[in-house]
């Protein structure tokens, strides 16, 4: 038995050894336990008759309120298409023209990556999680402070995104604050981040002048107009409604230009309850409701089927302060509702979730962006925007949440994925052989062994060690961690970099101001 221990040891250590590097190699997409578009809509925060009572009210406030303020084109779309523009310069909407322009619209959008690998299908619950908001600080952990963000930042976090497994989209996160001429700051906002990710990027447009020069970019970058209108690789982020109940007059004209121009939208309302919307939850998605559908048949006047998000994101507001409350409960079961509205209407839709009110990365950042990215996820909306590093109720962002929340939304989308039930995962097969005469436990069994890698999810910086090998391990500090891991993506060449001549050509026509 002696001559026989070492033996055995070294053949155990050789697997596990084996196995542990198995483990630590990428998984390709097939066994990923997790990934971009996966169902949910398994949380239901509203019954089906909560969800009738939402849509009737949304029409109602249509056909009697409707919208004040929309453009001199505007008014001609709407008003060609069937809205009525009253004494008091409202538009409003009649049911049968919301219906017949529902019946128009887009049931399934794709929207690409300039890698065919990152392209998403928004449909039914499928679920998609990635940055967004205008962030006009970057917060520092490294001296718990705050400075403007700067186009380099922004280009930095696109790079970041582009390695995170888990943010499938970028959606401008941050203002470039050291860009003072708008135009520049619209252009350099799509330069830093098409240069710095292939995924699929959003954007927005301060003036409708400067939609042509970005167009103008983007047939650089794809090679051709034609190949950007295959496949449009960037979308308009459009805030064309002002709440409540009044159309953003220069946002409505950029909407128009970027859909002549082959864009997807995003038709983004964004009351604050109890503020700019009701202050119940209920009455605030009615009204983010209401607002949207005025949206969608504002783009299906222009272009029928013309891809468009319903992008209801109302927001939270804490009474006591007037200040926002994007890590609330209740911001969560507003996304999970408007997540239901989405489904009842058969539409693409987005909403806000994992954005954080905490200051920096730490304990009231993590539960805030779980919170909401879980309940947004399980109630399967189509984009949960704002969902990594958005910190300071959207006023600053951080490098190092943005990692963290890899494994954030790692979790989410395990949630998301549910519990599969059948005859294998049962498990009655693996009791009787442990039970009866085997070892009396599961640890390295054939089944736990195989399906240790598609069932579970592993955190990338979690830690899970226990005290002793966390002290053995100098007591690592998890934002530290996440700055060494930016630091070494920043270090590398950004993968989704144009060639030199793309490059070139498109300094030599915008004020590119990044350096080469």
């Amino acid at each position: 038995m002696t001559d026989q221990t070492p033996m055995k040891t070294s053949a155990r250590s050789g697997g596990r050894n084996a196995r542990r590097a198995a483990r630590a190699a990428p998984l390709d997409a097939a066994t990923r336990p997790i990934r971009a578009g996966m169902e949910g809509g398994r949380y239901k925060p509203l019954t089906g008759a909560d969800v009738l009572k939402i849509h009737e009210a949304a029409l109602e406030a249509l056909e009697t309120i409707g919208l004040a303020d929309a453009p001199a084109s505007g008014v001609e779309i709407l008003t060609g298409a069937g809205a009525i523009l009253g004494d008091d310069g409202r538009i409003r909407f009649p049911r049968p023209l919301v219906e017949d322009m529902l019946a128009k619209a887009a049931k399934t959008i794709t929207l690409f990556g300039r890698e065919p690998q990152y392209d998403m299908q928004l449909e039914g619950a499928r679920v998609h999680y990635g940055t967004a908001g205008a962030a006009v600080n970057m917060v520092e952990p490294d001296g718990r402070s705050y400075r403007h963000s700067t186009v380099q930042d922004l280009h930095d976090a696109a790079r970041i995104a582009h390695a995170l497994d888990n943010v499938h989209f970028v959606q401008r996160p941050m203002v470039c604050r050291d860009i003072t001429d708008n135009r520049e700051m619209d252009l350099n906002t799509i330069y830093a981040c098409c240069s710095g990710t292939s995924k699929h990027v959003g954007t927005s447009f301060t003036e409708p002048a400067f939609v042509p020069d970005a167009f103008e970019m983007l047939h650089l970058i794809a090679g051709g107009e034609s190949n950007w209108r295959a496949r449009p690789f960037v979308s308009n982020s459009n805030c064309f409604v002002v709440p409540p109940m009044k159309f953003a007059t220069e946002a409505c004209e950029v909407m128009e230009a970027c859909i002549k121009g082959g864009m997807p939208v995003l038709l983004l309302s964004a009351g604050m309850a109890g503020a700019t919307a009701p202050s119940t939850i209920a009455g605030a998605i009615v009204q983010a409701t209401a607002e949207c559908l005025a949206g969608i048949v504002y783009v299906n006047a222009i272009a029928p089927g013309h891809p468009a998000i319903f992008g209801t994101w109302p927001f939270g507001l804490d009474l006591r302060t007037g200040a926002m409350t994007v890590g609330s409960g209740e911001q969560a079961l507003l996304s999970a509702g408007c997540a239901q509205m989405h489904k009842f209407y058969g539409l693409p839709g987005g909403a806000a979730g994992g954005a954080s009110d905490s200051k920096l990365p730490d304990m009231q950042a993590g539960w805030e962006q779980m919170c909401s990215n879980v309940m947004a996820g399980l109630a399967g909306c189509n984009m949960v925007y704002e969902a990594a590093g958005m910190h300071a109720s959207l006023l600053g962002f951080c490098h190092e949440s943005l990692i963290l929340a890899d494994d954030i939304i790692g979790q989410a989308q395990r949630c998301v994925r549910g519990i599969e039930v059948d005859d294998t995962t049962l498990a009655l097969d693996q009791m009787r052989e442990v039970c009866l005469g085997g070892p009396g436990h599961y640890l390295g069994t054939e089944c736990t062994l195989s399906r240790m890698q598609t069932d579970h999810v592993y955190p990338t910086l979690g830690d899970r060690t226990s005290p002793k090998e966390w002290v053995e391990k100098d007591k690592p500090d998890l934002v530290e961690k996440a700055t060494a891991r930016k630091l070494d993506i920043l270090s590398r060449r950004a993968p989704s970099a144009f060639d030199p001549a793309t490059d070139a050509a498109i300094r030599a026509r915008f004020a590119i101001h990044l350096n080469t």
